[in-house]
Order: C-alpha cells, then sequence, then structure tokens
C-alpha cells in the first residue's frame, strides 16, 4: 500500500492509495479535480473514492472523478443524503475491500454527525479526515464536545505506531496551541523542530504517528495534571478539559 500525498485548495490533502501488484487507486477525500486529477491521470483509472465526510473541501471533485474514471465512492450510511454520487454505505465497524486492501470503518462523530475514520489495520494506517489533526483536533460542528471526546479516545486506542493521515496542514498552529498551554513538554519542543524543517522545505508535516500525538497533541492528554493547572481546572474531568481545550482552540 502506497500512499500518495496531494495539497489542495489552501491547506487540504487528498490521498491516492496504490496497492501494489494488481494495481487498485483509490483517492481519500479528493476536494479539488484539477489537483488530483493530475496525480490519478498518471495512472488512468481510480476505482474507489473514500470520503470520511460530507464537507465540501473533502468531497468537491466527487462528481467529476466518478465521471471521468467510473469510481465508486464510499461513505458513510448517516451521510448518503450529502455526499455526492455515494454508491456504497459504510456502518460503524464494518469491515470493507478495495481491491485486497481490507479498513476497518471507526464511527468518529462530533466534527459532523457522520464522520468516519478509514483504518487499514495491516498496514497501520488511518485516514482521519477532520477529527484528529497533527497536534490538533477538528471544530465541532454538528455534535457535541463529549461525542468528540469519545471519538477522540477511539482513535487513541489504535495500534500506537498507527500512521495518521489527515486532512489539513494545520500542525503549525495547533503546534502554537498546544505550547501556549503544554510549555514544559518535551516532546512537543522536538516535535517543534521536526516541524520547522518540514514547512522551511515546503513538505507536509503529515504523516504523524499516534504515538506522536499521544506525548504532543494536548487534545489527546486531558488527563495530564500540568495541562489541567495550566487551564485552572485540576479537578475538572476529562471531557471537561476537552471542552475547555476546544473552545479555546475556537478563538486562538
Amino acid at each position: 500500500m502506497i500512499v500518495e500525498i496531494i495539497p489542495c485548495l489552501n491547506d487540504n490533502y487528498s490521498y491516492v492509495i496504490r496497492e501494489e501488484g494488481v494495481n487498485t487507486i483509490s483517492i481519500v477525500d479528493p476536494s479539488e479535480f484539477e489537483a488530483c486529477d493530475k496525480v490519478i491521470n498518471k495512472y488512468k483509472k481510480l476505482d474507489f473514492i473514500l470520503n470520511t465526510h460530507h464537507h465540501a473541501d473533502h468531497v468537491g471533485a466527487n462528481l467529476e472523478l466518478k465521471k471521468k474514471y467510473n469510481s465508486k465512492i464510499l461513505g458513510s450510511n448517516l451521510d448518503k443524503d450529502r455526499i455526492p454520487g455515494i454508491d456504497i454505505y459504510l456502518k460503524e465497524n464494518q469491515k470493507q475491500n478495495i481491491g485486497n486492501l481490507e479498513f476497518e470503518v471507526i464511527f468518529v462523530p462530533g466534527h459532523t454527525k457522520g464522520h468516519i475514520v478509514f483504518f487499514f489495520s495491516k498496514e497501520k494506517i488511518a485516514f482521519t479526515g477532520d477529527t484528529l489533526f497533527s497536534l490538533g483536533c477538528g471544530r465541532v460542528f454538528e455534535g457535541t464536545h463529549e461525542e468528540m471526546f469519545n471519538s477522540l479516545n477511539k482513535i487513541k486506542n489504535l495500534p500506537p505506531d498507527t500512521k495518521i493521515y489527515c486532512g489539513h496542514e494545520y500542525t503549525k498552529s495547533n503546534l502554537d496551541f498546544c505550547l501556549a498551554y503544554d510549555s514544559k513538554n518535551t516532546f512537543l519542543k522536538e516535535k517543534e523542530i521536526y516541524i520547522q524543517e518540514k514547512l522551511n522545505s515546503n513538505q507536509p508535516t503529515i504523516p504523524s504517528t499516534l504515538d506522536q500525538e499521544i506525548k504532543t497533541n494536548i487534545f489527546l492528554r486531558c488527563n495530564v495534571p500540568e495541562i489541567k493547572h495550566a487551564l485552572g481546572l485540576k479537578d475538572s474531568s476529562e471531557v471537561q478539559v476537552f471542552s475547555k481545550l476546544r473552545d479555546l482552540k475556537d478563538a486562538f
């Protein structure tokens, strides 16, 4: 399984998945037709389109790509009326093949009601859309803070060496926020150097790994006493800490 990153729009990422041997070609969250088609066209085919959620900056190229390549579009059954051109409806914990590659559907409401993660367990790769970012998480638009917190914990329980491919290049702004409330985190300071090197050379900061995120992403560290203290919430629950962090990030 080879993953190719396609920068789209201002800060979106779409991902081409190529299965070696049988050469099945898929794409995750194609937001922009021209940018995506430029990469796909070299393979002369596109078998599957995988959508994590219905937002336009993740499904914008669905119909044009489907028309050109006769692709099958996969998304949450809860988004069957909101994902353009959807063919295959996916449910929580369902296992689905694209060619010989198998992924598990992880239902992660919060950002949207029907958001899902595509987890390829054999390859230890997760496409997390706008739920988990590098050093951040998505805004809560259609769910509750508690739903988003629980969704992040589902991802947090995946194998630590899982590679995280998310929907946006938000890492630098997320880093600045994490440093503001977790300033003594040595792992975070090491990550800062790595991020700056990547950005200075115009390279994506993605993928991250789940292990790195657990050590550095403040939204996965709501149980850490130092963070609770920094927020003035030392006796609060993890959900309350998460809710406070999400509100602060919205205004950051």
